[in-house]
């Protein structure tokens, strides 16, 4: 995979105004999972990653797209495994994994700010010292101003994942979509394609199927609630380049997960 130099880029300020394309998705929530992060080692972020993640979000700006994001921590420590493995109270290490989601989005908004655009971390967890507090208004209003936002601590609360957290403000801030980033899967398969040669890949879902089938796009709390505010998801690999562009743009990527 060819990776570009984040030092080598800097945002178009010409670009960057609203109506500057006819995109299909003006607003959008993009997910992406610690594990994500991660590539093919087995902890911390692997450059290269997160410099793919930083030029597609630029590209999406300068389009004149509204990003907010909502990062992972699995890549540093996951609430759920981690409190089995520790003997740690389930509540204590879901806090902890919420610390996690805050050290990826300071390292996230870092990137991005090499890039020449203005980011703004919200936390759910109050941490003046390094972000702002999340107020849902401020988060449009930052948006509105053609500002990345990025999510930070989850939901604040125990015992509710990253996508649950995306669903959660991707419907506070009316996006139009939610994009599910996912590291060498270019879609939602019937199993697993990196184990199995014979998965079949879904162009189109449901929420029912979704939940039905049990698929592994997101946790059902998540698909539930994207279904009752009736929340499309679009599940692809942001290692293709120009996914995000093509998607704001409107053609087909990856898997469309909506209403019946």
């Amino acid at each position: 995979m060819q990776i570009t130099s984040l030092e080598s880029q800097t945002l178009d300020p010409s670009l960057q105004k609203e109506g500057s394309a006819p995109l299909k998705y003006r607003r959008v929530l993009l997910k992406i999972s610690g594990e994500a992060l991660m590539g093919d080692q087995g902890f911390g972020i692997q450059p290269e990653v997160i410099d793919t993640i930083a030029a597609e979000v630029l590209k999406g700006v300068q389009l004149g797209a509204q990003i907010a994001i909502v990062v992972g921590g699995g890549n540093i420590f996951r609430g759920v495994q981690n409190s089995a493995k520790l003997g740690m109270d389930r509540a204590a290490a879901d806090y902890v994994g919420m610390l996690a989601t805050v050290m990826n989005s300071l390292i996230l908004q870092g990137i991005l700010k090499k890039k020449g655009l203005e980011i703004r971390v919200l936390t759910a967890i109050a941490m003046d010292r390094v972000a702002e507090p999340y107020i849902r208004l401020r988060a449009v209003r930052h948006l509105q101003k053609s500002r990345v936002v990025i999510f930070g601590a989850g939901t604040g609360n125990p015992f509710f994942s990253t996508d649950t957290t995306a669903a959660l403000r991707a419907a506070e801030i009316s996006a139009d979509v939610i994009l599910m980033a996912k590291n060498n899967v270019d879609g939602v398969y019937d199993k697993d394609p990196n184990k199995d040669s014979s998965a079949v890949k879904f162009d189109t879902l449901t929420y029912d199927e979704v939940l039905s089938r049990d698929l592994k796009v997101m946790d059902q709390t998540a698909v539930s609630l994207c279904k009752d505010t009736k929340m499309p998801i679009i599940v692809f690999d942001f290692a293709r380049p120009d996914a995000i562009v093509n998607i704001l743009e409107g053609k087909s990527v990856g898997t469309y997960i909506g209403p019946a």
